[in-house]
């Protein structure tokens, strides 16, 4: 039998990868809906991504916790569970036209895409062996993630342009369908078998390592993973985020065009993480990773230097859009393979402490909602060109642990 007794459980990983994608993705739209509807500025436009990715930060830990203690698929129920609370808070902000309570909702589905992304990577990780094979499972689980984000900017959009008023309400009919796949995955989570890693069912949460003692943090190469991730979630946000609102904002472009021309940066990552899952096996993790980093860097640069008024024909529709927004866009083919990359080099080599440590990955993927406010700031204040310096830097360091910060200099912990 081998690992294909693992088979369903894949399927099911994938499944939650993508609704993994498909509620993260909700708060770019919705942040040009919510900018609309309440009149906000660029950064504050950004707070429900902000809240959604601070979930990462305080549930990180905790949901390596119970990942430890109870295992992937009851840790995977409760986040489903949550997942499906957090979209019908959503939903209800719709009706109540309420800024706060989409706010809370936001706050909510992010401890779910936590969960179920403290349970997926590792799993997966683990079924293909650690490695080049790990790599590629995780590159296939992130297709379904894109594919994910490639539809929602576009359904979304779709939905705003039937409208006048730019609502939270315009979103209706997708919180009711996410509700519908979160029940469905629900059930088809709890009777399918899942492979357990080791679990110790008196574990305790504790915040942070005991000072002194040989944990996670102990590994260099983690801790450097950690602050990759930071920055990786923060790179990849930001330019779908960004380029959504300079498009329906600055250069007045219909919201179900800009939401087809955003959508085109997630099908890049799509069409990226389909390729590095085919040749996942074939080239390290850290080669990946450069070639990435490297290939990402060279389009912001060019879309930095650019000037503004060079346009670009998108489309069968003959849409105008600067040729900066066509880089920003192409960076998806490079930044798609970088979260399989970085997760399978920080863990390398962690044994016993990889369901922890995977934990606390997740809590530094908090960077999603901090770098794009960070750059709607900057947005505001120097303008959206000059803002991307501050991914060119983010990108610069991932570039550097891809090189250099990967290797294990640990070797000697018992794991």
């Amino acid at each position: 039998m081998g690992r294909r007794k693992y088979i369903p459980a894949i399927l099911v990983m994938f499944i939650l990868f993508f609704m993994i994608a498909f509620v993260t993705g909700l708060q770019n739209p919705l942040g040009v809906i919510v900018k609309f509807q309440f009149g906000l500025s660029n950064w504050a436009s950004q707070l429900g991504n902000l809240l959604n990715f601070m979930a990462y930060a305080l549930m990180g830990l905790p949901a390596g916790f119970l990942l430890k203690k109870y295992g992937y698929k009851i840790s995977a129920l409760i986040a489903t569970g949550i997942g499906f609370a957090g979209v019908g808070l959503l939903f209800l902000s719709g009706i109540t036209a309420s800024f706060w309570v989409y706010l809370l909702g936001a706050f909510v589905a992010g401890f779910s895409m936590c969960m179920l992304n403290a349970v997926v990577n590792p799993m997966l990780n683990t079924i293909g062996g650690g490695g080049n094979r790990g790599n590629q499972l995780i590159q296939v689980g992130g297709s379904f993630n894109s594919l994910a984000a490639t539809v929602i900017p576009f359904v979304v959009g779709w939905l705003m342009g039937r409208h006048t008023s730019h609502t939270i309400k315009d979103a209706d009919p997708v919180f009711l369908v996410i509700m519908g796949i979160f029940l469905i995955a629900f059930i088809i989570i709890f009777f399918t078998p899942i492979p357990e890693p080791d679990r110790d069912p008196h574990a305790k949460l504790q915040l942070l390592p005991a000072r002194g003692s040989v944990s996670y943090l102990s590994f260099r190469h983690f801790v450097l993973g950690a602050v990759a991730i930071f920055l990786y979630v923060g790179v990849e946000i930001s330019i779908a985020n960004s380029a959504n609102i300079y498009l329906i904002h600055d250069m007045g472009i219909h919201p179900l065009k800009a939401g087809i021309i955003v959508s085109s940066y997630w099908l890049c990552m799509f069409i990226g993480r389909a390729v590095g899952g085919y040749y996942g096996a074939r080239f390290s993790s850290h080669d990946m990773l450069s070639f990435a980093a490297f290939g990402a860097l060279a389009l912001i640069v060019m879309a930095i230097f650019t000037p503004s008024k060079i346009m670009f024909v998108f489309g069968r529709y003959g849409t105008d859009i600067p040729v900066n927004v066509l880089f920003l866009i192409l960076c998806g083919l490079f930044t798609s393979v970088m979260w399989g990359a970085i997760f399978n080099l920080a863990v390398d080599g962690l044994g016993k402490y990889t369901a922890e440590a995977s934990g606390f990955f997740m809590l530094m993927v908090c960077g999603g909602g901090v770098i794009p406010l960070l750059q709607g700031l900057l947005a505001d204040l120097v303008g959206f060109l000059n803002s991307l310096w501050l991914i060119f830097a983010c990108l610069a360091f991932i570039l550097y642990y891809a090189s250099a910060g990967y290797k294990n200099v640990n070797r000697k912990i018992s794991v």
